[in-house]
Parts: structure tokens; sequence; C-alpha cells
């Protein structure tokens, strides 16, 4: 039987400059995301949607979400597979398309990887397909999730 988890944020909008929302321009894009015991995140739109270029945006979340989905997968599945990875960083990249209903066309995972034994390389590069398959935030979305991984 599938366990069903529970996931609570509060994003709380400090944009209001005086006058609220009383035209487009006379606010303040910018927000924060808050759960119990956590840090603050500093939240606004992009740049390009009048957003706070130094907050995060909700297209960078998104990405960072299915970066560190994957990423999570992939660690417990070398661990398992015996193979140690000593460093993990992604360059992960996603398209936004605007339009009547803009929408995310696809996220490309660009992990670099060191392996304690480069010899596990094939076998480490053949884990990224079963950590895609198994990742919750991949699985989510309507829009491919590739993986281009490098190794050291």
């Amino acid at each position: 039987m599938a366990r069903e988890h529970h996931y609570q944020v509060t994003v709380r909008w400090t944009g209001n400059r005086g006058t609220g929302t009383s035209s487009y321009t006379a606010y303040d894009r910018n927000s924060e995301m808050l759960a119990d015991g956590k840090n603050t995140v500093a939240l606004s739109a992009d740049p390009a949607f009048r957003g706070d270029a130094t907050r995060w945006n909700p297209e960078e979340l998104l990405l960072a979400s299915a970066s560190a989905c994957h990423k999570l997968w992939y660690l417990h599945l070398c661990a398992d597979a015996g193979i140690v990875v000593e460093t993990y960083e992604d360059a992960a990249e996603g398209t936004m398309v605007e339009g009547a209903r803009g929408r995310f066309t696809n996220i490309t995972l660009k992990p670099h990887i060191t392996l304690r034994d480069p010899a596990d390389a094939d076998r480490a590069r053949e884990l990224h397909h079963q950590a895609h398959n198994a990742c919750y935030v991949a699985n989510s979305l309507n829009f491919p999730v590739n993986c281009e991984p490098t190794f050291a």
C-alpha cells in the first residue's frame, strides 16, 4: 500500500508598497517562504516579470526541486550498489516558454560526479536512469527531464 506524505509551507507576500495591487506597477513581487523549524527563503518573480534578481523565483525553485530529487535518488542507488560517490554538483538548466499558457518545455540535469573508483563510471551512469524513474518530482512533471552526467 502506498504511503502518503503531506507537506506544508507558508508563502507570505511582502511586496505591498502601501497601495496594494492598485496597478501592475504599484507593488513588489517579493514574498517569503516559511516552514516550521526552517530558515525563511526570500522569494520574488523572475526579473523579466518585475521581480528581484537577488531572491529565488518559482522557476528556479522548480528546477532546484527536480535536481535535488534526482540527486537524492541517485546517491541512494549508488550507496545500494556499492558505488562510492565523493562529489556531486549539478548545473541544471530549464527552458520556459511564455505564451497564453506559459510552461516549462524541458529540464536538463548536468551532474558532474567524482567517484572513488573511476572503474565504476559505466555502472554509475546507468543508475541515472533508475534515479530518474524513481524521482517523485520528475514523475510529477508533464515535460521531459533529461540527464547528461559527466564523471571526473
